[in-house]
């Protein structure tokens, strides 16, 4: 059964470090959304079509998500990623342990 708790938690790891990159991907958005950034920057292309499907979900999903000028889509897409970070990625990374 190791070779099934090796797999898992390989998986939990890359799944974790994908979490993280798209939580900072999500932050410096944040951030080039605040300032005036150049709409035909392919950075700043990038990161809007990165963030941007995510973000029109949430707030499809979530009537609140928009309050006023306010837009909490972001910092609810990173309490997601908060959440699956602790929970997820720790629950299959205990399943691994518990499987070797």
């Amino acid at each position: 059964m190791f070779i099934v708790g090796n797999l898992f938690q390989a998986v939990a790891e890359i799944l974790d470090k994908l979490l993280w990159l798209y939580y900072w991907v999500i932050i410096v958005a944040v951030f080039i959304s605040w300032v005036s950034a150049d709409p035909f920057n392919p950075v700043v292309n990038v990161l809007r079509a990165m963030t941007q499907p995510l973000f029109e979900w949430v707030r499809r999903r979530l009537p609140f998500a928009v309050v006023g000028m306010i837009d909490l889509s972001p910092l609810i897409v990173l309490m997601a990623i908060w959440f699956l970070r602790r929970f997820l990625i720790a629950s299959l990374l205990d399943l691994a342990f518990r499987l070797r």
